[in-house]
């Protein structure tokens, strides 16, 4: 029924089921003077989208900083750019496949890792790095085994083909993913500051070209897919999931790569979401120019597809671009060498309208403007809530030794390392790997031949984040959470944060409490982002993540992207015999912690909704910089920061690479047993208060000289030793190997 009729006008009951508003096609209709025919109203379905058109949350997104001394191109683009010097710059992005994933998670989560790439390389740069962000249901439900084992088959088939290293990212366990689960894509680029590229039109009778692989029917209305609640009715949904190749995808790579050393491209964009729908609108309408394109020029995978399909295919491994005039018969042979397709399909014209012709007949004439600057920016209605519940310690902590608490907090699932997965991605290809999973707590990759000299060059830290729990508890200051936690993880490895790229994961926005998350979180990234001097240079936005009127947790995910000067001055997270550990960020003075929300109280209560552990924004830069300057005197042999779970498991992560031991220096408040001491000793142990640090030293004396003249505060946690236990003088001791099996086992005894 869908294709009959399909120059013709359209009904109403027609767009509405493309995924329009009965007001946004009623808006169309009135905007463009007419009815419009099938093919225009899928257009518009698509632009209007909220995937594409960001309508619920663009209002709030303007509200982000994007600007900064390192920024090069903020939002707007295919990705960001940052200046890391040397005439180089970083391009990078995240966006989100959750919905594809969910239907069929192989191919969703590999074509998500195609579409992010092909974002960073249409701006000139040669992608360096992947990372992901993975949200799977709870382990007892009978499809996460299959949904994680798919997506993580997915993202290594497409990465580990094409030859870009996965170097790191986040997997968690929550219920509310059990029918939608994320699969967040990150890539990493390096490019030329002279040779980047951008995908505004130009110049008006210039070529209009097609290349890459062939269009076929899979991935029609995507965009709209991802723009609408899951119902139980998934099987029917496949046909909108697109496939990928990796080899093809690497074809392209090179290709545009080498197309990309000559002058013959003025703007290029990839044709991601929506497809040849969003990039050629979006390239006319940058450009402030009109396009107009000939349909049956489109090379095509099957036979008798129509304009509706052919505009709305979201087939991988395409890109489109303008050449100058002339430029086509040299354009044409680097990809004929590349064995890709390469068709004129069009041209710029003055009239700023997308005009599509099909066997001579005019299929689709809509104004540009329209499009892009009239799709709706909703004010939608909404309300801010946080946690009503407020607990006190003694509600939460239980009656068990520290040794139980221990283990069962290392063997949780979110807890536990995640080398079974992440060891299925190709991590050293290209050869400029240094650091992923549990080395340190960013992942980090070289800037190839950086090396000058006695040089041994600079690197590239990445890292991602996000706690939902903080999120739903109190959005705006778990949206601050995330972003310092982000930074923190890069301050640790020895880099400098430079800026943010952004997926926000989040329900329906029509519900006020939703649509209150979206707000406070982005109000709390906002905030952060400013006090920390790291501006958002791109992002995604995910919404109505629901299945069955049930939403996920919030899941506003941040890649942090830093820069490390000297190679020589990384930072890694295990420490050695006969150091001495530091928390920075905390003295003596303090004997409790903060549990609620924490990993804690979500293993041992069962639950993880009160209060979020409030942070001091000016307090966290100020922790960055005396990191950075004990980093800059030779002072740090190695740094952690102390996040889920709280001091005692982050403490033990550093021990676990050499199995070490420690006697731990108690505060003099709680290292006399009693009932009231032991409550704080929980709270001390586990709390999961912010802007603190874990460091190991072999110059104590200059630590603490140093952090009197900063005015910081430090608190000695003791010297390791070669023992394998864990002191906690006169309440328990904890055996490293005992934490060792548990921490690497866990998660391939749950799914191998």
């Amino acid at each position: 029924m869908m294709k009959k009729n399909i120059n013709n006008e359209c009904t109403l009951d027609q767009a509405m089921e493309m995924g329009l508003t009965e007001e946004e096609f009623k808006l169309i209709c009135k905007k463009i003077g007419k009815t419009p025919n099938f093919t225009e109203t899928g257009i518009c379905s698509a632009m209007f989208s909220e995937h594409c058109s960001y309508k619920s949350s663009k209002k709030w997104l303007k509200t982000l900083p994007t600007s900064g001394d390192y920024v090069i191109q903020g939002p707007g683009e295919n990705a960001g750019i940052i200046d890391i010097g040397d005439n180089q710059a970083i391009v990078f992005k995240i966006e989100s496949h959750n919905h594809p994933s969910f239907i069929d998670p192989y191919q969703g989560a590999a074509t998500g890792v195609g579409g992010i790439l092909r974002d960073v390389f249409t701006m000139g740069a040669r992608p360096i790095a992947l990372m992901n962000v993975l949200r799977f249901g709870e382990i007892s439900n009978p499809l996460t085994n299959h949904l994680l084992s798919g997506v993580v088959k997915g993202i290594g088939g497409y990465g580990n083909c094409i030859g870009i290293p996965t170097i790191g990212g986040e997997t968690n366990f929550n219920q509310s993913y059990n029918s939608n689960i994320l699969v967040n894509a990150m890539a990493i680029g390096l490019v030329k500051k002279n040779k980047i590229f951008y995908s505004a039109a130009s110049g008006i009778g210039n070529p209009v070209i097609y290349v890459g692989a062939k269009t076929g029917r899979d991935g029609i209305h995507g965009a709209t897919m991802a723009s609408a609640e899951f119902s139980d009715d998934t099987e029917s949904q496949k046909p909108t999931v697109q496939v990928g190749d990796p080899f093809t995808g690497k074809l392209l790579l090179e290709a545009c790569l080498e197309l990309m050393k000559t002058d013959l491209i003025l703007s290029i964009q990839d044709m991601g979401a929506a497809g040849l729908t969003s990039s050629s609108v979006e390239m006319a309408s940058k450009g402030n120019v009109g396009i107009k394109i000939d349909l049956d020029e489109i090379p095509l995978r099957e036979k008798n597809m129509s304009s509706y399909e052919i505009m709305l295919s979201e087939s991988q491994e395409r890109m489109l671009m303008i050449l100058k005039k002339g430029a086509e018969d040299d354009a044409k042979k680097i990809f004929k060498k590349w064995d890709l397709d390469f068709a004129v399909i069009g041209k710029i014209i003055n009239e700023k309208k997308i005009i599509l012709k099909k066997e001579n007949k005019i299929v689709c004439n809509l104004p540009l403007d329209f499009l892009v600057n009239d799709s709706p920016e909703l004010s939608r209605e909404y309300v801010i809530e946080t946690s009503s519940k407020i607990l006190d310690n003694k509600n939460i902590i239980k009656k068990e030794s520290i040794k139980s608490i221990i283990y069962k907090i290392i063997k949780n699932e979110n807890f536990a390392s995640k080398k079974w997965i992440y060891e299925q991605y190709d991590s050293s290809v290209m050869g400029d790997t240094i650091s992923i999973g549990n080395k340190s707590d960013a992942s980090i990759v070289k800037v190839h031949n950086s090396e000058k000299g006695e040089f041994k060059g600079k690197a590239v830290a990445i890292s991602t984040d996000c706690n939902s729990k903080y999120i739903l508890n109190d959005p705006i200051e778990g949206g601050k959470i995330t972003v310092a936690e982000a930074a923190r993880n890069l301050i640790v490895s020895g880099a400098k944060p430079l800026a943010v790229t952004n997926n926000l994961n989040f329900g329906n926005p029509e519900k006020k409490e939703i649509m209150g998350q979206i707000v406070g979180s982005i109000k709390g990234i906002k905030e952060a982002c400013e006090e920390l001097y790291t501006p958002v240079v791109s992002g995604n936005v995910s919404l109505y993540n629901e299945t069955n009127g049930k939403s996920i947790l919030p899941t506003p995910v941040i890649g942090m992207v830093g820069v490390i000067d000297d190679i020589e001055k990384i930072i890694f997270m295990n420490a050695k015999n006969n150091e001495t550990l530091f928390i920075v960020g905390q003295d003596e003075n303090k004997f409790d912690g903060f549990l609620q929300s924490s990993l804690y109280q979500e293993i041992f209560c069962d639950d993880f909704l009160g209060q979020v552990p409030p942070i001091n924004l000016k307090k966290e830069k100020q922790l960055y910089d005396f990191i950075t300057k004990l980093n800059d005197n030779n002072i740090i042999n190695s740094a952690h920061d102390i996040s889920d779970g709280g001091l005692l498991p982050c403490m033990i992560e550093m021990l676990l690479l050499y199995k070490l031991g420690i006697n731990i220096n108690l505060p003099p408040r709680i290292k006399t047993p009693n009932k009231e001491n032991l409550l704080f000793l929980h709270g001390w142990l586990f709390g999961e208060d912010q802007s603190r640090i874990i460091i190991s030293t072999n110059k104590p004396d200059e630590l603490m000289e140093f952090s009197k003249s900063e005015n910081i505060k430090i608190y000695c946690i003791g010297k390791t030793n070669n023992t394998g236990v864990v002191e906690i003088p006169k309440y328990d001791s904890i055996c490293i190997n005992k934490c060792l099996d548990l921490y690497n086992n866990t998660i391939p005894n749950l799914f191998s």
